[in-house]
């Protein structure tokens, strides 16, 4: 599928066969892809938790307002954030660059994120979506579905999920084999009210 025709076609979907399974291939092209998404100044601080034990989905379900896709798809991906990567060995984002390229770049990353909480969540955010849209867009070129979600308690999801302090649920990604068509799209603004050029 050509990489336009994937956006035009990617939708959000909301019921899937239950009965459907990805293959270990599959979701072996698809975490490839995912990791090669962007991450300010490299530091890869988005991590990927597959959810395969269906007891733990149902408890994941229960505190997603029930919606049946997290336990329906044929996988679901938390999204979550190291909020601490960029304190975390930080050579190892630069390792393959020359030195004197490496060591700016991480003399960079501690001045930019240390002691701003608020700058490291923000990042994380952003590093998310973009890992997200490149897992949905390659599952549509897998010819699967998919919805991503934000519908859940996420102090409660990094409960289930054991997540360590300095790490954040962002969204999931549900993908998987729809089983109905998605609602016709209800309405995009037209260009000119939302593309903007230089200033207001």
């Amino acid at each position: 599928m050509e990489l336009k025709d994937a956006i035009k076609s990617r939708r959000s979907h909301k019921a899937f066969d239950p009965e459907h399974k990805l293959s270990t291939s599959e979701i072996d092209q698809l975490m490839n892809l995912a990791i090669l998404s962007p991450t300010a100044f490299n530091i890869q601080h988005w991590r990927f938790h597959i959810v395969t034990n269906m007891s733990l989905r149902e408890k994941i379900k229960n505190v997603s307002w029930g919606q049946s896709q997290v336990t329906d798809a044929s996988l679901l991906i938390v999204l979550t954030g190291d909020l601490m990567a960029w304190n975390k060995n930080p050579d190892r984002y630069w390792k393959n660059a020359p030195s004197n390229i490496r060591e700016g770049l991480v003399s960079a990353i501690s001045s930019y994120y240390k002691d701003k909480p608020q700058v490291q969540r923000d990042e994380v955010m952003r590093s998310c979506g973009m890992a997200a849209m490149n897992l949905m867009l390659a599952a549509k070129d897998l010819g699967y579905d998919s919805c991503p979600m934000d519908g859940f308690d996420f102090d409660a999801v990094a409960k289930l999920l054991n997540l360590p302090n300095d790490h954040t649920p962002t969204m999931f990604i549900a993908i998987g084999k729809s089983i109905q068509e998605p609602w016709p799209r209800p309405g995009q603004l037209p260009a000119e009210e939302v593309i903007q050029y230089n200033q207001f």
